[in-house]
């Protein structure tokens, strides 16, 4: 009897220890998920921007979803629209930064000629394929230079249709569209100016 006695006043008295130490770990968490960054809904990064780092190869290996209800009006939807026009997908005035029928049309061939699950989703297989046509040209003060080199016309007469792309010193993302006097366009997920 005396073993059961100590064995509830050895229970008791760890719940009674054990009260504040999950309150201090829960406050702990707490503040963690507050001090952490808002993330772009359906960004597989959590940033707001295109982002990337290290080899520009593999800076659209973490991108977010752009689809008819995902991003579907913002910039990095501008930016998947520059890229399949410089595929030969979507004529250059489709690119509006709304993703449309005509965009959803476009992305499904894009990932039908590139082997991917066809769904008109941009998500991280058809950003990572779309990543592989980055390529690094200059750097000047932080600021890397790329060029996206698309292909189109027919198996026997390809040509080459390319856009240029920023990368800041931060990592974030900028392009220009095809048109003569587009500016730099901020790849953002949360807001639309192309």
């Amino acid at each position: 009897m005396s073993s059961l006695h100590s064995i509830r006043s050895i229970r008791r008295m760890l719940r009674r220890a054990a009260a504040p130490v999950v309150g201090a770990a829960l406050a702990v968490s707490i503040t963690v998920t507050m001090a952490t960054p808002a993330a772009a809904s359906g960004s597989y990064s959590g940033r707001a921007y295109v982002y990337g780092s290290g080899a520009v190869g593999d800076d659209f290996d973490n991108e977010g979803v752009v689809n008819v209800t995902t991003h579907r009006s913002s910039n990095v939807t501008c930016l998947w629209q520059t890229i399949l026009w410089a595929h030969g997908y979507l004529p250059s005035s489709g690119i509006d930064g709304i993703f449309g029928d005509q965009t959803d049309a476009a992305t499904r061939k894009f990932q039908a000629d590139k082997g991917l699950f066809v769904d008109g989703s941009a998500g991280r297989n058809s950003w990572t394929k779309a990543g592989d046509r980055l390529r690094h040209i200059d750097n000047q003060n932080g600021w890397l230079f790329i060029v996206y080199y698309g292909v189109t016309g027919s198996r026997s007469s390809y040509r080459s249709q390319e856009f240029v792309l920023q990368r800041s010193p931060d990592g974030n993302y900028r392009f220009y569209g095809p048109a003569a006097d587009s500016g730099p366009i901020w790849a953002t997920y949360n807001s639309r100016t192309c």
